[in-house]
């Protein structure tokens, strides 16, 4: 019996420890798009230093099709390996301080707004509105096929 119940302890120390793996690139780029955490002009630099383009995606906490982009567009696997591989991808609040001066430069007038910009922050393209991942990747593919 003992050695029941030792056996039985260990497996399941074994599935708790096997349980906490640190994620690989694969599985967090299956996550969707990684968001660049830092200031536009840092995603600006970091895309030159990196020679990739810049995703900015400007949003409003209380916009619809934003909070749609958010919980499915943007959490699609082949939209996240599509764009963490080529872009410097950033989420700008429209309401915020930073953003009021994004919706003055890029002349926006609505959310979401979508831009890839090149790493000088010149507009390559935009887009307005929600888009589903197929229609995302193709907006990409105008900059980077």
């Amino acid at each position: 019996m003992k050695k029941c119940i030792t056996l039985v302890f260990v497996y399941c120390l074994g599935s708790l420890f096997l349980s906490f793996r640190i994620p690989t690139k694969e599985a967090t780029a299956a996550k969707g798009i990684d968001f660049f955490k830092g200031t536009f002009q840092e995603a600006l630099a970091l895309a030159e230093k990196e020679q990739k383009y810049v995703f900015v995606e400007v949003y409003a906490t209380w916009c619809g099709p934003c909070k749609q982009l958010k919980r499915t567009t943007f959490k699609d696997k082949e939209v996240g390996v599509y764009f963490n591989k080529n872009f410097i991808n950033i989420a700008i609040d429209g309401e915020t301080e930073e953003g009021d001066k994004i919706l003055s430069r890029y002349n926006i007038r609505s959310y979401p707004t979508l831009l890839i910009l090149d790493a000088k922050g010149r507009v390559l393209t935009r887009q307005t509105g929600f888009m589903k991942p197929y229609i995302l990747i193709n907006f990409g593919r105008r900059v980077v096929p």
